[in-house]
């Protein structure tokens, strides 16, 4: 577990490899409507063997951290997909199945712990105004969102990961009401229990060619919204492929004091939902990144598979990592 190691030494010895796409593996299945009932989070509870063999899957090609198959599980996600009513179990579910593969392989491979990173999405709401160019996700408070961010904290901590990550921001603002749902949820667990730990925390912003979010915001802008929380990581992900993505990445490592990760999409998908990056040129193209001394943590995003993990694992193996110079976490944390 992570209390039995030093994330942040382990960060400086070697690049991390992070698991590939939970939904494109699950789209390959093909399973049944009454499986998915709209959202592919529900298949934690419908078919955990499913997602049990994905993590396995992902681990046998080398990860170092699995994420859990929540990236949707709030009760906002699509709406009337029917979560509402079992968000918290669903979230407590899926970290439960991503610890039960990760301590069979850290037993397999003592010397390579397999970590479990909680997935916290953007949600499909907006807490900025759109721009004016851009059709609009729904618009939501920043009050409303916290809360409903706060039951799938409740749930990823109660299952027991490793770490969280709040991934694939579009919107800073819908990252910093993600935070102070940690925030509260931390502070409630300590005054009902007593229990002051946190977790490392990684926040993963998505970019459009020119280097801001959705929302508008620059990658300053995005930093400076999530330093005060002193993640472990930043990073980019998502996107349009890793080459995209370089310039934007380089750009955050130059104004960021922690570690730096990168988990991007398989290129963009075509017209029947098929990404083109390959196994070995995304994996190249990563470890070019590495060799650059950018990253700290790589892994995939959309359109990935074991494959492409599998390759990159191999690909980054030896190189070494980004420098940094990590600031102390907050009482409490596991540093």
């Amino acid at each position: 577990m992570i209390s039995d190691m030093r994330v942040v030494e382990r960060l400086a010895e070697r690049v991390l490899v992070l698991d590939g796409a939970m939904g494109t593996m699950i789209q390959r299945v093909n399973l049944p409507a009454r499986h998915l009932a709209g959202d592919a989070d529900l298949v934690t509870l419908s078919r955990p063997d499913l997602i049990t063999a994905i993590h396995h899957a992902y681990l046998a090609a080398g990860a170092d951290i699995i994420t859990t198959n929540t990236f949707n599980s709030t009760a906002l996600v699509p709406a009337g997909n029917g979560l509402g009513s079992v968000v918290y179990e669903v979230n407590v579910a899926a970290s439960q199945l991503a610890n039960e593969a990760c301590a069979e392989w850290t037993r397999r491979t003592p010397g390579k712990p397999r970590l479990v990173a909680g997935s916290i999405g953007p949600t499909n709401r907006a807490v900025s105004p759109p721009p004016a160019d851009t059709a609009p996700f729904p618009a939501i408070t920043s009050d409303a969102l916290k809360d409903a961010y706060k039951e799938q904290v409740r749930g990823l901590l109660d299952g027991g990961c490793d770490l969280l990550l709040v991934e694939t921001v579009f919107d800073v603002l819908n990252a910093q009401a993600a935070l102070v749902a940690i925030e509260e949820i931390y502070e409630q667990r300590r005054e009902t229990s007593g229990d002051d730990r946190r977790l490392p925390l990684i926040v993963s912003v998505t970019v459009s060619e020119t280097g801001r979010t959705w929302a508008g915001q620059t990658l300053d802008v995005f930093w400076t919204s999530v330093a005060h929380a002193r993640p472990l990581s930043v990073g980019v992900n998502c996107g349009f492929g890793v080459r995209g993505i370089e310039p934007h990445l380089a750009a955050l490592a130059r104004i960021a004091d922690c570690a730096i990760s990168c988990h991007p999409s398989a290129g963009l998908p075509d017209a029947y939902g098929r990404y083109a990056e390959q196994p070995a040129s995304f994996a190249g193209a990563l470890a070019e990144l590495a060799t650059r001394g950018l990253v700290n943590i790589v892994g995939g995003c959309c359109g990935t598979t074991p494959d492409h993990i599998k390759a990159l694992a191999a690909a980054v193996d030896g190189l070494p990592p980004r420098t940094f110079s990590h600031r102390d976490q907050p009482p409490g944390g596991v540093f």
